[in-house]
């Protein structure tokens, strides 16, 4: 994302993948214009791919300047899935990036493996870490830990040499290159304390010296202790790649969050997906391909390319939004956030993707190209609508943003009046079914109604619409704090089957 992963990459079914790189320089220190991103995203689409993967981006811009929102339309243009990374500026709202509504906008997220490291302590408690450095011939004997609460980040040299030998603890945030202080100054291992803002991220790198990395929860009952104890020790074990951990998926602290300030009326990210500590692909200076663990939502986005390359293998007619509408409906929004409370959808967007679900949604939002014609002539007009478009385009016909034909719903009212969107599904599931929709909200400051209540189809893409309306209660909207009221519409089919779930927001602003 940004200068972490800048590169577009494009999957053709019959003719193996297309790499195209639109950055040159060393690695963190990218430089990528805007006509070379947009010619490498040109490149791609002539190539004909069926996929585009995006993990490239910076700071958010109109859509009619912005060069991935103009070479992506075209991509969709053409019936190309999009996928793109949403930033790595969280946990901060209004950060997004890559918010065009025909590209699927994706956040990260946790899984449930842990590349575990126990530190126990004499009482025989266990505090667990994490690392990527799993020595095999670390000593199983109790160490002395050395632990400076005048220097807890390690910005002083010791006052003598009487801690050689110890493991260190470091909360992180002091000097740049620790592990060689620390072992210029004979540590044996360290213990990496993370901040208290970032949660449950813990974000690996290889150190090549023995090295655990703590959650600052479990580092402060570290920290506790050495305070406590006269003589401090631990004993380090690592016991190498655990699957099955709790506290995942959960968003990860870089996460960039909505709302958006491209598309103030689309909620956005659409989803959430694997990003935090994923094995991947890497070139280094040296242009060698090897494999590194590395985080960022340019670790996520790939991920939802891969599930939207399945969902195309299944459905090789359904167009790019449909592809997105089942991605998203189907999500496990059970998601926590970087400090393990409930994530908002400006955090997780839909949820955690959920690929097996995706691949028979029940229901589909579907969005054709004239209607992102005429979403981007009800935003920009014509001058702008030709500036995404680069061709001429007809605007006599043009929609608000909120409008679009999106599988989720973010609505406005303003002082006492309802606001209110139609929206459109298409049956892919069972060709005779009726659905009932249900419409949940966080709070009671706002009332919503969604008609009809049923609908009932006999074909299959036979195609039904419903209008949803939404007004702030008696009280009024709120004027201060999160001026954003979640809730969720789903449509459930009556033999249970399918549940079709699209997040829904009030906003206040």
């Amino acid at each position: 994302m940004g200068t972490i992963s800048c590169e577009v990459v494009g999957g053709k079914r019959r003719s193996g993948s297309v790499f195209t790189m639109v950055c040159s320089g060393p690695f963190g220190n990218e430089s990528c214009s805007s006509a070379d991103v947009l010619v490498g995203l040109d490149a791609a689409v002539k190539d004909g791919v069926d996929i585009l993967s995006i993990s490239l981006g910076g700071d958010s811009i109109p859509l009619d300047q912005d060069p991935i929102a103009i070479g992506s339309f075209a991509a969709a243009s053409k019936g190309i899935f999009v996928s793109a990374c949403a930033g790595n500026f969280g946990p901060n709202n209004f950060t997004l990036n890559n918010e065009a509504p025909w590209m699927l906008t994706v956040a990260a997220s946790s899984v449930d493996r842990s590349f575990r490291v126990s530190v126990k302590l004499p009482s025989g408690k266990v505090i667990p870490g994490e690392s990527l450095d799993q020595p095999s011939n670390f000593p199983k004997s109790s160490l002395p830990l050395y632990y400076s609460t005048e220097s807890p980040t390690c910005d002083m040299d010791p006052l003598d040499d009487s801690h050689r030998g110890s493991i260190w603890v470091y909360e992180a945030g002091g000097r740049h290159n620790v592990v060689a202080f620390a072992k210029s100054h004979g540590a044996k291992a360290l213990i990496f304390i993370f901040p208290k803002k970032v949660g449950a991220t813990i974000i690996l790198t290889k150190m090549d010296f023995p090295g655990v990395v703590l959650a600052n929860k479990e580092g402060s009952d570290l920290i506790s202790y050495l305070i406590s104890a006269s003589d401090p020790s631990t004993s380090i074990v690592f016991n190498g790649t655990v699957l099955g951990v709790s506290s995942a998926p959960a968003v990860a602290w870089f996460s960039s969050r909505g709302p958006s300030q491209a598309t103030s009326g689309i909620l956005k990210p659409d989803i959430s997906g694997p990003g935090l500590n994923i094995l991947a692909a890497w070139i280094p200076s040296d242009d060698t391909p090897e494999y590194k663990i590395q985080s960022g939502t340019s670790m996520a986005a790939p991920h939802l390319s891969g599930v939207a390359a399945l969902l195309k293998a299944v459905h090789p007619t359904w167009s790019p939004a449909s592809i997105r509408s089942a991605i998203m409906t189907t999500a496990d929004a059970d998601v926590s956030d970087e400090l393990l409370e409930s994530a908002l959808y400006f955090a997780k967007g839909a949820g955690h993707v959920n690929p097996s679900k995706a691949a028979d949604p029940g229901l589909i939002y579907d969005i054709t190209d004239d209607d992102y014609v005429s979403y981007i002539c009800g935003k920009f007009g014509e001058e702008g609508a030709r500036n995404i478009a680069r061709r001429v385009v007809n605007c006599s016909k043009s929609m608000m943003e909120e409008e679009l034909n999106y599988p989720s719903i973010l609505l406005a009212p303003k002082g006492g009046a309802a606001a209110k969107v139609t929206r459109i599904v298409t049956n892919v599931g069972l060709a005779r079914s009726s659905y009932t929709v249900s419409v949940t909200i966080s709070k009671t400051v706002v009332s919503a109604t969604v008609t009809p209540h049923m609908l009932t189809f006999n074909e299959l893409n036979e195609q039904k619409s419903f209008t949803v309306s939404a007004e702030w209660s008696a009280g009024g909207p709120p004027t201060s704090g999160n001026q954003f009221v979640e809730g969720k519409l789903t449509w459930t089919s009556n033999d249970g089957k399918y549940v079709v779930t699209s997040p829904f927001v009030i906003s206040a602003l």
